[in-house]
């Protein structure tokens, strides 16, 4: 429990502390950077490849990432439970239909 607790604090205080450290700093993609890069490096570049559809706001599209992120680590967080739930029960006997079956 100590664990834990010592855990949610550092989260905490990397969270307060990125936010006190980037106070005046600009929040921007990698695609946004990358694109003012490759313009200064070959001006002639035009890009071969053009999104299907755009979110109409950035709000939007900041919730969509977050969507996808979540829906990710719940899906790792699924993977890991089966997989110790189901080590954690290896060899344990269930009562099946009356018999005792081993797992």
């Amino acid at each position: 429990m100590k664990k834990n607790i010592g855990l949610i604090l550092l989260c905490i205080a990397i969270v307060v502390g990125s936010l006190f450290l980037g106070r005046n700093g600009e929040f921007n993609g990698a695609d946004g950077e990358i694109e003012v890069k490759i313009q200064e490096l070959n001006g002639d570049y035009e890009p071969w490849a053009a999104p299907m559809w755009e979110p109409p706001s950035g709000e939007i599209e900041s919730f969509l990432f977050c969507l996808q992120a979540a829906i990710g680590a719940g899906f790792i967080g699924y993977y890991i439970g089966v997989k110790k739930g189901a080590s954690k029960n290896k060899g344990a006997k269930t009562n099946v239909g009356g018999k005792v079956k081993e797992c």
